[in-house]
């Protein structure tokens, strides 16, 4: 018996992958509503970890313009305009969702 651990993910088209991580990109970009630490705190990831993730891949790009890249605008601009101030409450659910994440982001 074979058993394979392959991820049918790993065999997506590059370029369909692509059209929907900007597609997610894009709508995240709308949905300002959607603070980064909600997100933390529901998925254990946002906008910045997406910015961190295209790095990895291998975008050859500083951390501020891959987060630009992500943001639609300058990091401190997007703060400025979108990014409300965290609650206890807000934290602690992104602790613990961080600690789901074994240990990645």
């Amino acid at each position: 018996m074979n058993i394979t651990t392959e991820d049918p993910l790993d065999r997506l088209d590059d370029a369909a992958a692509a059209t929907a991580f900007r597609r997610l990109v894009r709508h995240l970009r709308q949905r300002h509503d959607a603070q980064n630490i909600d997100l933390m705190g529901l998925a254990g990831f946002c906008r910045n970890c997406l910015a961190d993730w295209i790095r990895d891949a291998g975008a050859d790009m500083d951390k501020a313009a891959a987060r630009e890249l992500i943001h639609g605008m300058p990091m401190e601009e997007w703060k400025s305009r979108h990014q409300t101030e965290a609650t206890p409450e807000q934290m602690a659910r992104m602790e613990e969702s961080l600690r789901k994440n074994g240990g990645t982001h």
